[in-house]
């Protein structure tokens, strides 16, 4: 089995500050980490390859600086690592991220076929979970979005079933692999890096890949020119103004407390009741 597992180095959103003036996000000082949701799908990756072996691959496309966003990922367990990263992937959005990667994949699949590619559900800077169903879409693979088990694989029938997480419940999904799973946070935590495998990461010859030996045949479809988002603006949340309302609850019946709070959420919203009469008929 070959998993190739795609992940990306992020800035810290709990330090992220925006300037006041260009509205834009100030990046100095910040200090990049593995996107959470990507750490994620590399335990899991690594929870079948304990299970049935194979090799996981990982893959990021970043600066050079992303580099130790892969070593981190050689010292959980991964067996190799390659780096994309080339002046004319700079500016690059979902659209020509997904191209990129996709191009990547494809250049692996050359040496080694991969059954199983592996994406967070998205990321903490976008937030767009559109680069997993890109890559999918262009490598015609099959997609598993939201994953939140994966219940069994049969290599000899190259079968997969897993949970999918929908709204309303679960849904239970059978597919054919090769195949491209987002996971959902929460559904495992990642292993610790042991010193044999960090020693290894710090050793490891990482593979660096420039837009070429990516397979990008078209520079147009990567970087700004291949990017047709337009981020008008970034902006903080304003503040709210407005304390909370603390209510006394001490020697209160539950009964009375809850007659007291209805009282004041309909007085506070007074189309409130209307509503609820409407939704009811």
């Amino acid at each position: 089995m070959h998993i190739v597992v795609c992940i990306k180095q992020v800035p810290d959103s709990a330090q992220i500050r925006v300037h006041p003036v260009t509205n834009t996000i100030m990046r100095q000082g910040v200090p990049a980490i593995i996107n959470p949701y990507d750490l994620v799908s590399l335990e899991e990756a690594l929870r079948l390859k304990d299970r049935f072996g194979g090799r996981v691959t990982m893959l990021c496309m970043g600066p050079p600086q992303a580099e130790a966003a892969l070593r981190k990922a050689l010292s959980y367990g991964a067996d190799d690592a390659i780096l994309v990263t080339d002046r004319a992937f700079a500016g690059s959005d979902t659209l020509a991220t997904s191209f990129a990667l996709a191009s990547a994949i494809a250049q692996i699949q050359k040496d080694m076929p991969v059954d199983i590619v592996f994406t967070g559900k998205q990321t903490i800077d976008g937030d767009t979970a559109q680069v997993g169903p890109g890559i999918a879409k262009r490598l015609g693979l099959q997609l598993l979005t939201y994953v939140s088990k994966i219940d069994t694989v049969d290599l000899d029938k190259r079968e997969i079933v897993v949970q999918r997480r929908a709204e309303g419940g679960v849904q239970v999904l059978r597919t054919q692999t090769p195949c491209l799973i987002t996971t959902l946070e929460g559904i495992n935590e990642i292993r610790h890096a042991t010193m044999p495998n960090m020693f290894r990461a710090a050793r490891y010859p990482l593979k660096t890949w420039d837009a070429k030996a990516a397979g990008v045949e078209d520079l147009a479809k990567i970087g700004l020119k291949g990017s047709p988002t337009i981020v008008s603006k970034v902006f903080a949340p304003t503040a709210k103004s407005k304390k909370a309302e603390f209510i006394d609850c001490e020697g209160r019946k539950p009964k009375d407390l809850a007659a007291t709070l209805v009282t004041k959420l309909f007085t506070r919203h007074p189309k409130l009741h209307d509503e609820i009469n409407k939704r009811a008929l």
